[in-house]
């Protein structure tokens, strides 16, 4: 895109009527609102609506199963934002590619909330998935399009905007989830697709106003003889998957097990071969190699975070539902409502953070020792869930404070590691592969979640405690490794600090 287009985008977006920032950001803060408010909402319900058994409105899967398949789902959501960043780039455009995933969205919420089993679950998921990453990934490049590149608003925006997305993650589970499990769960289900409808609507009503040419244009668009070609590719790939799935599902080939460890060893192969890819490329000179030699260690300590962060919906969420004590002060709480302490504590402690970072200045720690901060507060987060089994034993109910707080040092990690994550990949992306590198960064989640659909089968009652115990101590030695890496690892990043 020239710098002339730039401008004209720029200059068709309204440049005050949110909180002093482009009118549009109310548009994109809302829609991304109810999209994460639909999201979460339904994520709350969805490992309890599987494994509770049919006779009390569940689908019966087996715990561990229902784990796996809760893993797999994030991870694919994760991997098709890549799907959504190559449709509106040679495609549809941003604005175009956010509406369709909208709707996607909602109607997957929609068939989840028809009383249709297990196949109504998998439909949902699949156009979840889809869904997911048509919108989530382009409302964001929406967001960077209404500013100019010299805008100092440009940063402060990106956080109100943010705030929009850890408020609909924060209310959905109280509403969404105690509709779910108080009453029913397909009619949680449906709140959660109004939620979604919300968002379409004000979209839809507010976009042409406030919006302008953001998000309009297609930046790399198809020739019309590659259409052709993409349509063929696409058309024929489908057909064989269908061919696939008619045979193998029926026949019992392809199970939801088998299914699983596809997608896990899919979450490991996929990113090596983008490091190969990139660091054989002709396009990276030696120094892009170097850093990018010093990324990978990064890469891997993000996905054995997130492999941690993650479990909060799946292993913290079984727990809170089995194995927490839910009557506090008179008052019983939803096992549900434990999803909203990350995107709580996110909301109160981001901005300490930030400001943390900013008085520090050079005296601020480098990449790899945040990085290794954030492995040691991954670890402690588990290290913790020990204590009232060991005081206890495992048949007991323990008191909520226990979750309160690995959710609150998990997410203590998470603000040394993510945000400090995104700023390295820009630094340390070859010029040739900035964006694949993004892209790179947000498969770290996707892989550490399809890594997770076999670790996650293996907790148990009976094995909580080497389980917290073992994963937690494996995040923390690798932090006191990566910290002693640090000056090494810093000198591969060549003058990047």
């Amino acid at each position: 895109m020239t710098s002339m287009s730039k401008d004209k985008i720029v200059n068709s977006v309204p440049q005050t009527g949110f909180f002093g920032h482009p009118k549009g950001l109310f548009t994109l803060f809302f829609t991304e609102f109810w999209e994460r408010f639909s999201y979460y909402g339904m994520r709350a319900l969805l490992l309890y609506f599987m494994y509770t058994e049919v006779s009390s409105g569940g689908l019966g899967i087996e715990d561990g199963t229902a784990k796996s398949i809760m893993a797999i789902y994030g991870s694919l959501v994760y991997m098709s934002g890549i799907i959504g960043g190559w449709i509106a780039d040679r495609l549809l455009g941003a604005q175009r590619t956010v509406f369709h995933g909208g709707v996607l969205i909602m109607l997957g919420h929609i068939i989840l909330a028809l009383p249709a089993g297990k196949t109504a679950l998998f439909i949902s998921m699949f156009l979840i998935v889809i869904g997911t990453g048509l919108l989530k990934p382009n409302v964001s490049n929406i967001v960077g399009d209404m500013y100019s590149p010299q805008d100092n608003r440009r940063d402060s925006g990106f956080s109100i905007f943010y705030m929009g997305i850890n408020m609909g993650a924060f209310i959905a589970p109280f509403i969404v989830g105690t509709i779910g499990q108080e009453y029913n769960y397909h009619l949680g289900f449906g709140t959660a697709a109004i939620g979604m409808f919300l968002g379409l609507v004000m979209f839809l009503i507010t976009q042409k106003k406030s919006l302008g040419l953001a998000g309009t244009y297609v930046p790399n668009p198809l020739a019309q003889d590659e259409k052709k070609k993409v349509f063929g590719r696409f058309a024929l790939g489908t057909v064989v998957i269908m061919l696939l799935a008619a045979i193998t599902v029926p026949t019992g080939i392809l199970t939801i097990n088998r299914f699983t460890y596809l997608v896990s060893i899919l979450g490991i192969v996929i990113p090596a071969l983008y490091f190969i890819v990139m660091y054989r490329s002709p396009k990276t000179n030696e120094d892009e190699k170097s850093r990018l030699l010093a990324y990978i260690p990064l890469f891997v300590a993000a996905m054995v975070f997130w492999a941690i962060a993650e479990q909060g919906s799946i292993i913290l969420a079984e727990y809170a539902d089995k194995r927490t004590d839910l009557s506090v002060f008179g008052m019983t709480l939803q096992s549900s409502w434990f999803q909203s302490l990350n995107p709580l504590f996110i909301i109160a402690l981001a901005p300490i953070f930030a400001g943390m970072w900013v008085k520090l200045g050079d005296r601020q720690p480098s990449t790899s020792k945040k990085f290794s901060y954030g492995l040691f507060f991954a670890g402690l987060s588990f290290v913790v869930m020990i204590i009232p089994a060991w005081l206890g034993g495992v048949d007991t109910l323990v008191s909520p404070i226990w979750l309160v707080l690995s959710f609150l040092f998990v997410v203590i990690g998470e603000l040394c590691l993510s945000p400090v994550g995104l700023s390295a990949t820009t630094k340390l992306a070859p010029s040739a592969f900035s964006a694949q590198t993004m892209s790179l960064w947000f498969m770290s989640n996707a892989s550490a979640q399809a890594i997770n659909a076999q670790i996650v089968k293996l907790y148990t009652p009976d094995t909580e405690i080497l389980y917290f115990g073992i994963i937690g101590g494996v995040s923390i030695l690798l932090g006191v490794i990566l910290y002693m890496s640090s000056p090494k690892i810093q000198s591969f990043m060549r003058g990047v600090k």
